[in-house]
């Protein structure tokens, strides 16, 4: 009983992968009705389902499998051409095969429904009138029926097409039987040329009915077949149970945290050779968890194989014309997230068909091929798996998703008057929202959108939708290749450790001194950092954990995490950034699973549990990925520079005595020019300098703004003769005139608005430059009013000096 026990397990498994191929052979064989090869196909498979349950001895299985062959046998040999009728009624017995095999698998028999009409019709199919017999095709070909031989027949009456690397040929149970002695080859001979005369069994069911054998030899004779089949086959391959890798890769995630812990331990060491074999294990450990992640990886063709079923099925029942076009089937990621992805993408693909590409005569009266296209691509780019579902339909109409929003309470109208395309366009992921006209048993009721993001998001995964209404729309989705272990930025906040996910990381930015003091700006009380002339949105970890926080103003210096959600950009800032490891990510308790900042958590290498954060479940609670939020910034700071730019002034500045500083206008300077004091000459009272072809005359600015506060100081200082003379040239019509200055400091805008009143003469009035305070010089008025520019001897001796 346990040998029939593992052969039916070993049948459930292989007829499985069976059916699966039949759902992709039966789409592709009704675009081309003419392919021997996949009709061979299908004709072998359910030939293989039908033989074997009848040797287990589920009857109603193999009467169906049976119905299903017959009307297969009469399209291989071209008596009936395959038409839309025909299809759905072999698509049909492949769903009945699938529900029995169920049966068997939960219940050890094939279940108590009735398949009679299924058998009915498919038996009306294989009678019907001659108008739908097929002239033969020049590539079919009729198999002639196999020659008799001593060893019997091979299970299906022809064989396979010859294609590189094909399976082995099963070794025929008339042959085995014989090997063993059971049968004759006078008695195998004989089942052969009665099945020849036209009995439809199998040589093994003629012989236990004539008694040359037991069930139960026939039983370990198609065990053996299996076993014949197996060791002709490449011993590349073997079944393993997904609990034994689900095993494997939790002990493999142990083995990386020992790992961590044991790195983190060497790191204080100065032994060699312990750190030479530290080294080795972490070499061996990071190989080994390569190997482990790799048989957990499965191509995405096992879900995709599934849709040209599901969209023909859908494009018939709403009377359209599909084509599916899939590129990139063999993209690999985690068998977990395939399981995961499977439900959110046959949702989109059914929305995509349902109510996404119209109808023929909608689509040629718009200028369209009659049928529709369906495109699937899948591909790694960053660390994460791509997948676009995009098709050529209609669009979606972005005031028709709003006035919808609207109409349900799920935004205000001066909400949906201030969105955007891509905003709007977001809001058919809300719970509720449809934009199907007409409810139908695939679409229209509200659900599954929301759904669909609700749990890519719990993957760590991304969707983002394009549209353009009459061209079609594009859902593209982003998710991680697995969950089990990633590598991770590890930061600090308020003393505690957190894990970032570094597929969300894009850069990090670290300000210190008066730029972490002056370089986060407030926009309606939301602090932005200005990121290479960009607006970045930021979010304090302190704050949004309800951590102990430090003033922002107080701090010298501000580490800012750039992350990326929902394909907005933010900064997280952190108290410290400490560095990146691999981590194995563990499930939140029940307790926590409600919180949207937390993914899950990991042990850190001396021991102590971190907490992994969910960078959009926090961007979302911070808000700051807002689509009107970000605008709003924009347009806020937009007007804040346009009406700063109107108070800007471009100051040269300078220092003044007494280590005081001033500014003027640099529009009112031509040039700045060093001369050596030996270029200095004296005419009259005047002190010149020979420049440009003609005479310069110099004044000190000092002696403009009359600054005697020098002479209750002791006589001054005469200045080293090799110290050059900075001079600011003032041009004034066709007069040009040298202002001798202290030192010249900078270049700088600043906004002059704000200026106190001035203290003294010559001075327009006072303003902060650089943290400085510092005097707005009065050129013009000083240079048109002072009189001891050209008169006064006293200023003619201090510049000679």
């Amino acid at each position: 009983m346990n040998e029939l026990d593992d052969l039916t397990k070993e049948f459930l498994v292989e007829s499985n992968e069976n059916l699966d191929q039949l759902d992709r052979d039966l789409v592709t064989l009704e675009t081309d009705p003419t392919s021997h090869e996949i009709l061979s196909r299908i004709f072998r498979a359910i030939h293989t389902i039908k033989g074997t349950t009848g040797f287990l001895g589920f009857s109603k299985l193999e009467s169906v499998a049976h119905a299903g062959e017959n009307l297969l046998s009469k399209l291989r040999d071209a008596v009936l051409r395959l038409n839309p009728e025909i299809t759905s009624a072999l698509l049909a017995t492949v769903d009945a095969v699938r529900e029995m095999l169920a049966s068997i698998e939960a219940t050890g028999q094939d279940g108590d429904r009735d398949y009679s009409a299924l058998i009915e019709r498919l038996t009306a199919l294989q009678a019907a009138s001659p108008a739908t017999a097929a002239t033969p095709q020049p590539v079919a070909k009729t198999i002639q029926p196999p020659a008799k031989t001593a060893l019997g027949v091979q299970p299906a009456p022809e064989a396979a097409p010859a294609k590189p690397q094909a399976e082995p040929e099963a070794k025929p149970i008339g042959e085995i039987l014989i090997a063993s002695s059971r049968a004759t080859p006078e008695q195998v001979a004989g089942a052969i040329e009665q099945q020849m005369d036209g009995d439809p069994r199998h040589v093994g069911e003629i012989l236990v009915e004539q008694g040359v054998v037991k069930p139960a030899e026939i039983v370990e004779a198609l065990q053996t077949q299996k076993e014949v089949r197996a060791s002709a086959l490449s011993s590349g391959n073997i079944r393993v149970d997904v609990a034994q890798l689900d095993k494997l890769m939790n002990l493999v995630g142990e083995l990386v945290l020992a790992r961590n812990q044991i790195l983190q331990f060497s790191a204080a060491q100065q032994d060699a050779a312990f750190l030479g074999t530290t080294q080795r294990l972490n070499l061996i450990t990071t190989e080994l968890q390569e190997g482990v992640m790799k048989t957990r990886m499965q191509p995405i063709d096992n879900i995709w194989n599934k849709f040209p079923r599901v969209v023909r099925d859908l494009a018939t029942s709403c009377g359209k014309r599909i084509r599916v076009e899939m590129e990139g089937k063999e993209t690999e990621l985690d068998k977990t997230l395939i399981e995961a992805i499977k439900d959110p993408l046959t949702h989109i693909v059914r929305n995509s068909a349902d109510h996404g590409i119209e109808r023929p005569e909608v689509r040629m009266a718009a200028g369209k091929p009659a049928e529709g296209r369906l495109f699937l691509r899948a591909y790694h780019e960053g660390g994460q798996v791509n997948i676009e579902i995009s098709d050529d339909g209609a669009g979606i109409a972005v005031d028709r998703v709003k006035r919808k929003a609207v109409d349900r309470d799920l935004i205000t109208p001066e909400q949906a008057a201030r969105m955007g395309e891509r905003e709007a366009l977001n809001l058919i992921f809300l719970p509720g929202l449809s934009t199907a006209e007409k409810i139908t048993n695939v679409s229209g009721r509200g659900v599954g959108m929301d759904v669909v993001k609700t749990n890519l998001e719990k993957i760590g995964g991304t969707i983002d939708i394009q549209s353009q209404i009459g061209k079609g729309t594009t859902l593209k989705i982003k998710i991680p290749l697995t969950l089990a272990i990633i590598p991770a930025l590890i930061v600090t906040s308020a003393g505690e450790r957190y894990a970032i996910p570094q597929i969300s990381l894009l850069e990090l930015v670290r300000l210190e001194g008066d730029e972490a003091r002056k370089g986060i700006e407030s926009i309606h009380g939301a602090p932005v950092y200005r990121l290479r002339g960009n607006l970045l949105p930021l979010a304090y970890l302190n704050h949004e954990l309800a951590l102990e926080t430090m003033a922002t103003g107080e701090q010298d210096v501000i580490n800012i995490v750039v992350l990326h959600a929902d394909d907005r950009q933010f900064g997280l800032v952190v108290d410290a950034v400490n560095d990146t490891e691999e981590i194995v990510v563990k499930p939140l308790g029940k307790q926590l699973k409600g919180l949207s900042t937390f993914a899950g958590a990991t042990i850190m290498g001396d021991g102590r549990v971190a907490l992994i954060l969910d960078v959009l479940g926090l961007a979302h609670r911070a808000k700051v990925i807002s689509e009107a939020r970000e605008r709003t910034l924009v347009e806020d700071m937009a007007a804040r520079e346009k009406a700063s730019s109107e108070n800007l002034q471009t100051l040269l500045l300078l220092r003044s005595q007494g280590d005081g500083r001033i500014a003027i206008p640099l529009s009112l300077v031509t040039r700045l020019e060093e001369f050596p004091r030996s270029a200095l000459e004296k005419t009259g009272n005047h002190t010149v300098v020979q420049y440009r072809d003609s005479i310069l005359p110099l004044v000190r600015v000092a002696d403009l703004l009359q600054e005697r506060r020098r002479k209750s100081r002791g006589p001054r200082e005469t200045p080293p003769t090799d110290t050059p003379v900075q001079v600011v040239v003032y041009s004034d019509q066709e007069r040009s005139i040298g202002l001798v200055v202290e030192r010249i400091l900078d270049i700088v805008e600043e906004d002059i608005s704000k200026q106190q009143a001035a203290s003294r003469d010559g001075i327009l009035g006072t303003v902060v430059i650089q943290g400085r305070v510092t005097e707005l010089l009065d050129l013009e008025g000083l240079i048109r009013t002072h009189a001891a520019l050209r008169s006064t001897k006293d200023s003619v001796q201090k510049v000679s000096r």
